[in-house]
């Protein structure tokens, strides 16, 4: 399997417990950060007016990308679905809030997104579990 395939679909094994650990945690953060993309869809019109435009792009470019981190990435970060691909939205959204947009803010304002980025640095470096899609893929690849 290529080095690529790998980071996609990694082949570590997890104990049946670390593997309920992180797709709870995978659930949790995932349902979570998910409501927040859900609420900028359903108020997108207002936001795109007013959203933060921290990388030059406009306020409707930065919210859609913001969406995409929170909403779509999250599906596939819940279900185990090209994890690593999907967080990595996930991790850059929350820097650009916790850093860029509230990097003046008092740590109270910045503290959600600094849980977030945490979390989602470290289930990067643990890798999903067992009981992900990717795991159902790599089996395939390797057979």
């Amino acid at each position: 399997m290529s080095r690529i395939l790998r980071f996609l679909f990694p082949t570590t094994r997890y104990t049946a417990r670390a593997s309920l650990f992180l797709l709870a945690l995978r659930v949790l953060f995932g349902v979570l950060l998910l409501s927040h993309g859900i609420a900028k869809v359903d108020d997108f019109a207002a936001l795109s007016e007013v959203f933060p435009d921290p990388l030059g792009l406009g306020s409707r470019i930065s919210l859609t990308l913001a969406i995409f981190g929170e909403l779509f990435c999250s599906v596939g970060f819940i279900v185990g679905a090209f994890y690593r691909l999907a967080l990595i939205p996930m991790i850059f959204t929350m820097c650009v809030a916790l850093f860029v947009v509230h990097g003046d803010d008092p740590f109270a304002v910045k503290e959600l997104a600094a849980i977030y980025l945490s979390v989602f640095v470290l289930m990067y470096i643990s890798g999903p579990g067992d009981y992900a899609l990717d795991r159902l893929i790599a089996e395939r690849l390797r057979n």
